[in-house]
């Protein structure tokens, strides 16, 4: 008989672990043992073992032969069962077949219809599965246990609808950054999964396989497959990775082993061991095995509990090297199979269950311990795409709580994800059976490129030309301090990080210094900042641009207060600068009244900037007038073409012109400038 939190083994040798793990209470119709044949005890008794590949064979030839009206209430029996043995073997498509036909022929246990939505959602049909789902929770709609608690199949039937939703929604959303691509060289025609560095160096790969060079002559009665060997690949000097071969020493037997971990130093590896006998049904087990030089000794059970029932497996070692997690499903756990761990330090009384937050009613395995905060594993009972997805959970500071997230497509699919591994930084790789119409399992490779953050822009002064040698400085509220010299053409780029304040700063010698603040985005994008540095040269005049004055008047228009509120900024990045404020008119009109307009100009100028907080005896008013006609720069002619570089705009000369071009140069004549007097104010 199937005993409670029997643990199902893995579907592609009995010590991987990776079916679907549930308490099965199957209601036999009245009547069925007397039409019982050999060939369906066979394969129940198969079934029972945990021989999923030679079970589902006698259930096809016995449900094919019972094909008579009277036999439906029987074949609705295989086909459940038949269900079973297709979904530990991950075959989706033909696991959600025979629950459909369970269904069709009135199987009276109800968890038909649990099940076939979880079929469905492994083969991504999510829209049917959340149909699934719902009519096995409408049998159940006023069920709860004594305490108020939901039933295990209940919260696995809420959470697959969850999972269903999160992957519908996620069509909409987009995938993360991860970039996951088949790790080809590594995969053979069956089965590679369980990837494992041996080290920090990350140079040596292992991993189980299938292989039909693994060692073993007999198949698997639970896959029909070779047993699983464990095989590494080395990187060769180029950093290449190359063929991979079956690990050196006594490790590989013709029974399975694989799913492996390492302590910190790569001495000692802790691997999944078959326990088979023909008086109980298949299990697993922790063993280690030391490593010399190459070669790796014959493995030896380690003793977790004396508990001879329960199996355990899926060892990982966290970074430490002080804890040793695994699955189990042994008493105390949450039901389906659960991620424990166990002292290496100090064993006795250390056992303990990771907790509600991790453990679901379903299966939590493969865990990979990154640091004493950082758990990944794999799970069918929290909100999934189907079959197992990776999870990542992250411990609060206070030690008090997991928060558990989806690692998100691409990392998992609507197939089994799971077995993951780091390598350097956001890298690594895992498995999975996406994709493999045979449910055979295989290693791909994940990295999260970096998100490029950049800035970058030009240092120019007021006739924009590259400011030689200009330095410019960033500073990010988190602590970070970069400082670069611009290009001969003026130009700088920078790296940023995401969702922080900067604060620039640009500046030359014979410059004033200009400052600029910014925030990056948060999001998770790449993202490319423009800014540029515009510099008042200390050694001549700099025009203001966008000052206006209401006609033949003095007063200041609201639309200056833009240029206005950016020259007292720059007085107050340079607190030692002295400026003449100096106002021009045109040639309209007597020289006498251009004087008196242009003083009144510039007086109005510098009260807008007292009033804005800079010292009255930093400012100095000077009115022009005509007096000083404006020399064409690179700058002006670019942008009045008609105008030749170092042209003075003199009434002479605009008299000469058309009345297009003389409006264009009283245009220009008329500025408010600034000249630096010093550059030594309050120093000393």
């Amino acid at each position: 008989m199937m005993t409670h939190g029997y643990f199902y083994l893995n579907s592609r040798c009995p010590i991987y672990i990776r079916c679907i793990a549930f308490t099965l209470s199957l209601t036999l119709l009245f009547g069925f043992s007397a039409c019982r044949s050999a060939k369906l005890s066979d394969a129940d008794d198969a079934l029972e073992r945990g021989e999923y590949f030679d079970a589902q064979k006698i259930y096809r030839q016995v449900y094919n032969k019972r094909n008579k009206r009277e036999d439906r209430p029987l074949r609705g029996e295989i086909a459940f069962k038949m269900g079973k043995c297709y979904t530990k073997l991950n075959m989706a498509a033909k696991a959600s077949a025979a629950y459909q036909n369970a269904v069709r022929y009135e199987y009276p246990d109800s968890t038909a219809h649990l099940y076939l939505g979880r079929a469905l959602q492994a083969e991504g049909k999510y829209a049917p599965a959340v149909a699934a789902y719902e009519r096995f929770l409408a049998c159940f709609s006023d069920s709860v246990t004594p305490k108020g608690e939901e039933p295990a199949r209940i919260r696995l039937a809420k959470e697959g609808i969850n999972g269903c939703r999160m992957a519908l929604a996620a069509k909409e959303k987009g995938k993360t950054r991860y970039v996951v691509k088949a790790a080809k060289n590594f995969n053979s025609r069956r089965s590679e999964f369980a990837p494992m560095f041996l080290d920090k160096e990350y140079d040596q790969l292992f991993f189980t396989s299938t292989s039909e060079k693994a060692i073993g002559e007999k198949k698997s009665e639970i896959t029909g497959m070779k047993k699983g060997d464990i095989y590494v690949s080395k990187k060769n000097e180029r950093g290449v990775w190359q063929q991979p071969e079956p690990v050196e020493g006594e490790l590989n037997t013709d029974a399975d082993e694989g799913v492996v971990s390492f302590s910190p130093d790569g001495q000692t590896m802790y691997l999944t061991k078959a326990r088979r006998s023909e008086t109980s049904n298949t299990s697993v087990e922790i063993y280690t095995s030391k490593r010399s030089d190459a070669s790796w000794s014959a493995p030896q059970k380690f003793e977790i509990t004396a508990d001879t029932i329960s199996a355990v497996g899926h060892p990982a070692v966290s970074a430490d090297g002080n804890w040793l997690y695994f699955c189990s499903d042994m008493p105390g756990g949450y039901g389906g199979l659960d991620i424990w761990r166990i002292s290496l330090v100090d064993r006795a009384g250390s056992l303990e269950n990771m907790g509600s937050q991790i453990n679901t009613p379903g299966n939590e395995m493969f865990p990979y311990s990154r640091t004493d905060s950082l758990l990944y594993f794999s799970s069918d009972g929290h909100p999934g795409f189907g079959g197992l997805d990776i999870f990542r959970a992250k411990l609060n500071t206070t030690g008090d709580f997991w928060s558990v997230d989806n690692m998100g497509q691409p990392v998992n699919s609507q197939g089994d994800d799971f077995g993951i591994t780091f390598g350097p930084g956001e890298s690594g790789f895992f498995s999975s059976n996406r994709g493999d119409a045979k449910g055979y399992d295989h290693i791909f490779s994940f990295e999260l490129p970096d998100i490029r953050i950049t800035i970058s822009g030009w240092v120019l002064d007021k006739d924009e030309e590259p400011v030689p040698n200009a330095i410019i400085r960033i500073v990010g509220d988190d602590g970070s301090n970069q400082k670069e010299v611009a290009r001969d053409d003026g130009s700088f780029k920078f790296n940023l990080d995401r969702g922080v304040k900067y604060v620039m700063k640009a500046g030359a010698p014979g410059y004033l210094n200009v400052k600029q603040e910014f925030e990056s985005d948060s999001a998770e994008e790449d993202a490319d900042y423009g800014v540029d540095f515009i510099l008042a040269a200390i050694n001549k005049p700099q025009v203001v641009e966008n000052i206006f004055y209401d006609f033949d008047k003095a007063t200041l228009r609201d639309e200056s207060k833009t240029a206005l509120d950016e020259m007292a900024q720059m007085l107050r990045e340079n607190p030692h600068v002295t400026i003449e404020m100096g106002a021009h008119t045109d040639r309209k009109g007597s020289d006498e009244y251009n004087i008196r307009l242009s003083e009144r100009r510039a007086q109005s100028v510098v009260d807008y900037l007292i009033g804005a907080g800079i010292a009255p005896d930093r400012l100095s008013p000077k009115g022009y007038g005509e007096s000083v006609p404006k020399t064409v720069t690179k700058r002006i002619n670019r942008e009045y073409p008609q105008f030749p570089e170092g042209t003075v705009l003199t009434e002479e000369f605009i008299e000469t012109l058309s009345p297009e071009d003389r409006e264009a140069a009283d245009q220009i004549n008329r500025r408010t400038e600034f000249q630096v007097l010093s550059i030594d104010y309050d120093m000393f």
